[in-house]
């Protein structure tokens, strides 16, 4: 390996698989490869849904195993879940899954205190009932949290076990509805308001602090030779996903697609409107100084589970005869909170079609073609909310994450916005990750420089509108009734 060019180890966890990379970074190249991936499999035990930490935890250190020598580890992984320590360190339990019914009505009582509209006005997040604040409500009177003394997001849990070292990084901190978006700070008011302690949070770090050292043991069990530091990055996978955006200047917008489809722009403050608030926009904090105003949409959660109850067909096949399924037939809004629990995913989507008044699509292919018409459909009214609400307009859409590699979603998206659509790149959260290390020791410059380098070495696929936008607009309407 050249001098110039150095190794990172980007820790990578989705809501269904986790994943350690390597990627290796100089001034004009950048790869990435798969050390390790291993299967992210919640567990429900009596008390509820749970996530499976040690599991994590056990193919991060085989995943950094594999990897071998690397300059600096960093970890990303999906947003508002934690893990509570006790007064010695120790983990009070497996963490709670954010679909789990906990947090069932809770929002209504924490209303009844700080209305929506302030809560909003205050932190800039939209509503979603698995938000950590609603998580912390929902577990006020229970023995594990009264024992506790810090709480850690899952990815600095992670990076506390491997380097003893506790902190909260900022742009996962900013998805708990705990985070003033203007002062990139704590809300103390809110919290105190809510009677939760933010003293149970470690001291707030940014993309690009240190957050310490592996720890002799780790490396025992790595086989790496220390000291291997480790980097905070933008630790919630959508801000590093939203940093791997190869776009050029400030008119573009992005959906970040996987389990989750977040669409929307990068801004230099936040939206805090009330109109915001009703179309239920988020500020959620990115790298440099950005914001990420976006919406949050089921995303293809809707096909991995239908593609789940059908038996795991063969999907390349499935999305080769939903092409043939005409166009619009049916739609179901993509947003919509019913479709957020597991199961009988394929009925409740007919259902929803049933109760809508449309055809009911019956074939698994004629159901994946209502899900990739709706998404897109989905796509289409988040980046026309988020010009509108925000005066920013964008002349193309950028698609990143897992969704890259479904064409005929890619294409869809395109159709229903009439912009150009550019996909790529489909490990995004990996690369914003690998950069930012990259970037805090020195080897790229600034995020318009990140995107410069991702734009020359990452393979990206353009995709122009078609057929006009008049059938999107129907269908639109159709579904808002």
């Amino acid at each position: 390996m050249s001098a110039a060019v150095k190794p990172y180890a980007a820790v990578d966890l989705g809501a269904s698989s986790g994943r350690v990379m390597v990627g290796r970074v100089g001034p004009d190249s950048l790869e990435l490869t798969e050390a390790h991936r291993f299967p992210n499999r919640p567990v429900r035990v009596p008390e509820g849904l749970r996530w499976d930490i040690l599991g994590l935890y056990a193919g991060v250190l085989d995943g950094l195993r594999a990897a071998g020598p690397v300059d600096s580890v960093g970890i990303d992984s999906w947003a508002v879940d934690y893990g509570l320590l006790d007064a010695d360190g120790a983990l009070l339990g497996n963490p709670v899954h954010y679909r789990d019914s906990r947090t069932d009505g809770v929002a209504e009582k924490v209303w009844a205190s700080v209305p929506a509209g302030e809560l909003y006005a205050a932190t800039g997040l939209q509503y979603a009932p698995f938000n950590t604040l609603y998580q912390l409500a929902a577990a006020r009177d229970t023995a594990q949290l009264a024992r506790a003394e810090r709480l850690l997001l899952i990815p600095d849990l992670l990076t506390y076990w491997l380097t003893g070292e506790q902190g909260t990084e900022l742009t996962n901190a900013s998805t708990t509805q705990l985070i003033d978006p203007r002062t990139r700070d704590w809300s103390h008011g809110l919290a105190e308001r809510l009677g939760i302690d933010l003293g149970l949070f470690a001291p707030l770090r940014r993309p690009g602090d240190p957050a310490g050292v592996l720890r002799p043991e780790v490396l025992e069990e790595t086989g790496l030779t220390g000291p291997v530091p480790v980097t905070a990055v933008g630790s919630h996978d959508t801000a590093s996903a939203v940093a791997a955006v190869p776009a050029g200047g400030e008119r573009f917008a992005y959906i970040c697609t996987g389990t989750w489809s977040l669409a929307g722009l990068e801004l230099d403050a936040p939206v805090l409107t009330e109109e915001s608030r009703a179309a239920n926009f988020t500020n959620e904090l990115g790298l440099d100084g950005t914001v990420r105003y976006l919406r949050n949409i089921m995303g293809l959660w809707l096909l991995q589970e239908c593609v789940r109850a059908w038996g795991e067909p063969d999907l390349g096949a499935l999305l080769k005869e939903a092409a043939k399924v005409p166009a619009l037939r049916s739609v179901v809004d993509a947003g919509d909170a019913a479709f957020l629990a597991p199961g009988r995913m394929p009925e409740r989507i007919a259902e929803a079609c049933r109760a809508s008044g449309q055809p009911v699509p019956v074939s698994p292919a004629e159901i994946t073609r209502c899900i990739l018409d709706s998404l897109a459909l989905a796509h289409r009214g988040a980046v026309e909310d988020a010009q509108r609400l925000a005066g920013h307009p964008v002349d193309v859409v950028h698609i990143v994450g897992g969704g890259t590699r479904n064409t005929l979603l890619c294409q869809l998206t395109a159709d229903a916005c009439g912009l150009p659509v550019v996909s790529g790149p489909t490990e995004a959260a990996a690369l914003g990750n690998v950069l930012a290390q990259a970037r805090a020791h020195g080897l790229v410059g600034d995020l318009a420089g990140m995107r410069r380098l991702l734009t020359r070495t990452q393979p990206l696929t353009r995709y122009e509108p078609r057929g006009g936008v008049r059938r999107w607009q129907a269908a639109q309407a159709r579904l808002a009734g």
